[in-house]
């Protein structure tokens, strides 16, 4: 295993876990902007533009950027978060120059009007599908209440309203403007031809202009609220809780993320005993999730609606309970043992290396190794969790519960 990297002349980045042991190659281009880079007239347009990079090229059609993925066989898709846009392609070895050729293309769209108005109706549907189906867009509802008016708080998706206005020459604007060389990363992983990557990447993408795209993050000043959003045609009711955590590029995030394991685990943490394993949530689990600037501890809670008011209040109990008497030790160590093994199995896939370098890279600037990354969570103390106990409390934030009902007690 082998870390490399380089930079074009242009300041796109490449950086690359070379493996020769493996059977695959994975490739990416991270394009560090998302849902907080946008203002509010052009709210959503980052996803919109995934949409609209696969549209075609000045070469290449739609069809033909389907058809020559499907050629190399490739495993490719792309996402839009609150903050990178990651366009991924994973093949064997000898496609490596083809993918990266088709990658690189479409990162150039030809951005055509009838491919616009044809995609806008797609988003404005996929807007309309999430707020018709569970959980009716909680997560996103949650993270405006919370967030406030920080860009955090943005929607990935945008709005109805702001879809609709938004125009192609707003979105070559913001192409323009967030697609710079400078501020896109090339990540690859498993069995890769690194200075055949370099020699490709430049040939490619060495035209591409240069400027600044710097993000400002901003402090947050997080929000503590409790709503209640009624969908009638719901028939369970969905509870989502934000409270803060560390930043991307703190150190406790790793006791941060042990803690979230400890309480709220999908499977054998404080949260399932007490209410999925009980049958009185179908669902309730706790992530943490960290961004440039500040973090998040997320809860997430599903059951009948007639139960939400006792659930949510055992939550809370949950939480004052891990705040004034702390965690066991044993609890820290299977922890450790669970989050462990989950970093050792993902890492066996090229695939999923790909997105742990590359996320490190972005936000960080920094390669970890797998062994690294294990002995970062081994060397957690208790001393660790109960200081980000303190500094984030669970019992501080904001809860957003969506489903039939018109009120729900606030818990105590």
């Amino acid at each position: 295993m082998e870390f490399r990297k380089h930079v074009l002349a242009n300041g796109l980045e490449i950086v690359a876990e070379c493996n020769a042991q493996a059977y695959s190659t994975a490739l990416a281009f991270f394009v560090k902007t998302g849902a907080r880079d946008e203002t509010a007239d052009v709210s959503g347009v980052s996803h919109f533009l995934e949409h609209m990079v696969f549209k075609g090229t000045a070469t290449r059609s739609a069809a033909d950027v389907n058809r020559e993925l499907d050629e190399i066989g490739s495993h490719s898709n792309a996402y839009t978060s609150e903050e990178e846009t990651v366009y991924y392609a994973t093949v064997l070895p000898e496609y490596q120059t083809h993918a990266l050729e088709l990658l690189a293309d479409i990162l150039r769209p030809a951005l055509r009007g009838s491919d616009f108005d044809m995609e806008k109706q797609v988003i404005l549907e996929e807007i309309f599908k999430y707020e018709d189906q569970p959980p009716f867009g909680a997560h996103e509802k949650c993270m405006a209440a919370y967030f406030g008016s920080h860009s955090l708080g943005n929607s990935i998706l945008g709005t109805v309203e702001s879809v609709t206005a938004l125009t192609p020459d707003a979105m070559l604007k913001y192409f323009q403007r967030r697609y710079s060389a400078a501020n896109i990363v090339l990540v690859a992983a498993g069995n890769v031809d690194f200075d055949d990557l370099i020699r490709t990447a430049d040939r490619l993408c060495g035209h591409w202009p240069k400027q600044d795209a710097h993000r400002t993050p901003g402090r947050a000043t997080p929000q503590s609220r409790f709503q209640v959003i009624t969908k009638e045609a719901a028939t369970q009711q969905y509870a989502v809780q934000i409270s803060s955590g560390p930043a991307a590029d703190h150190p406790d995030r790793y006791a941060h993320r042990l803690l979230a394991t400890i309480v709220g685990d999908d499977t054998g943490s404080r949260l399932f005993w007490a209410l999925v394993d009980p049958g009185l949530a179908e669902f309730a689990a706790m992530s943490s999730y960290e961004f440039d600037g500040c973090g998040i501890m997320m809860t997430y809670l599903c059951c009948a609606p007639d139960m939400i008011a006792e659930n949510l209040q055992c939550v809370r109990d949950l939480q004052r309970e891990a705040e004034r008497q702390g965690l066991r030790d044993e609890e820290l160590e299977l922890a450790k043992s669970k989050v462990c093994a989950h970093v050792v199995l993902r890492s066996e896939r090229p695939s999923n290396r790909l997105f742990a370098v590359g996320n490190n890279w972005i936000h960080r600037q920094t390669y970890q190794t797998v062994k690294e990354t294990v002995d970062a969570y081994q060397a957690v103390t208790m001393d660790d969790v109960r200081r980000t106990l303190e500094q984030y409390p669970l019992t501080a934030g904001t809860t957003v519960s969506i489903g039939p009902l018109r009120e729900v007690a606030c818990p105590v």
